[in-house]
């Protein structure tokens, strides 16, 4: 009973830790990016559970700003890696080549970080974009026949722009499923654009201190998954999910209407991390639904493939998934 009750003082005081970090994370990124609270909160979701992130907004959204701000914020390893159709999986993973002694040696690629940037990931060919989801999901490459481990903890913060489609290599649903969340960017209002000119086209530079090491978030990524979650939310979880799968019992009417394949199991896992960790940013020691439908719109977002009928009427998996919930 001690050693439980010294566990839970613990678990407390990493609980207090975890949401000071968080509070410092948003204060430092706040300084470079404005607005965009949501999406900052989003991305931060993401790594506390060990997913990745794709970020879809037009050209000038700060995308790769926010990217690169986070990364500076985190006192971790960052690179980034813009995607061409002319990159090749040796760009990213890294190649074998012949030393001095006649040797081979294995030189890292880009991905050898804990943070990296995949800038414009859909401009690239099916070819490297495999190669990319390997690292996604194993968290280590293939080379040569030689398997490497990616540092730990590794994220892949992909961007995407959503317009100038003519040349694109769209991502297969496969690899949509290994992002935890699929955010999506809007332009900023009013105020916060004016504040964003002033930002920006001043002498001053501002650069976020670090925050959180790599120790830390690995520290709190097992405290996420340590969070106790009740059967009510996860029966809320398991029904949202079926609700998504067209022509089964639990289907959604909207969904029969104008989905063609619903979601895996993997958005459940995530709807349940992803609840968790938000309840502890909002100082919860449990998640409730509320919890859940906090992160929904997100991890469901790029799960559902809508078909011909919503296309052509304009309903917009956003659409399917607001009336879901």
């Amino acid at each position: 009973m001690e050693m439980g009750e010294h566990k839970l003082m613990d678990d407390r005081e990493l609980v207090a830790g975890f949401q000071a970090g968080v509070q410092k994370l948003s204060t430092e990124i706040g300084r470079t990016i404005v607005g965009q609270e949501a999406v900052v909160q989003g991305v931060l979701t993401s790594i506390f559970c060990n997913g990745h992130v794709l970020l879809v907004g037009v050209p000038g959204l700060a995308k790769t700003l926010l990217v690169k701000t986070v990364a500076q914020a985190l006192d971790m390893s960052f690179n980034r890696i813009q995607f061409t159709p002319d990159l090749m999986p040796g760009d990213i993973t890294g190649n074998e080549i012949l030393d001095e002694e006649r040797k081979f040696r294995f030189v890292k690629g880009p991905l050898f970080a804990n943070i990296v940037l995949a800038d414009e990931i859909n401009r690239t060919p099916p070819k490297t974009q495999a190669a990319l989801l390997e690292a996604m999901q194993e968290r280590n490459v293939t080379v040569a026949g030689h398997h490497y481990e990616l540092p730990k903890p590794f994220f892949v913060l992909a961007t995407q722009n959503p317009i100038e489609q003519e040349g694109t290599y769209p991502l297969p649903e496969a690899q949509l499923d290994r992002f935890m969340q699929n955010i999506v960017l809007d332009y900023p209002a009013f105020a916060e654009e004016m504040q964003i000119l002033k930002n920006t086209t001043g002498d001053g530079e501002t650069e976020p201190e670090k925050v959180l090491s790599a120790a830390d978030i690995v520290k709190y990524q097992h405290l996420v998954r340590r969070v106790p979650v009740t059967d009510h939310v996860y029966e809320y979880i398991v029904e949202l999910v079926q609700k998504t799968r067209p022509g089964t019992e639990k289907a959604h009417a909207v969904v029969n209407e104008f989905v063609s394949y619903g979601a895996g199991p993997r958005a459940g896992q995530f709807l349940v991390l992803g609840a968790k960790c938000h309840a502890l940013m909002q100082g919860k020691f449990s998640p409730d639904v509320e919890d859940v439908r906090a992160v929904a719109a997100n991890v469901l977002r790029h799960r559902l493939v809508r078909n011909y009928k919503a296309e052509a009427e304009g309903i917009s998996n956003d659409e399917i998934v607001r009336r879901l919930l």
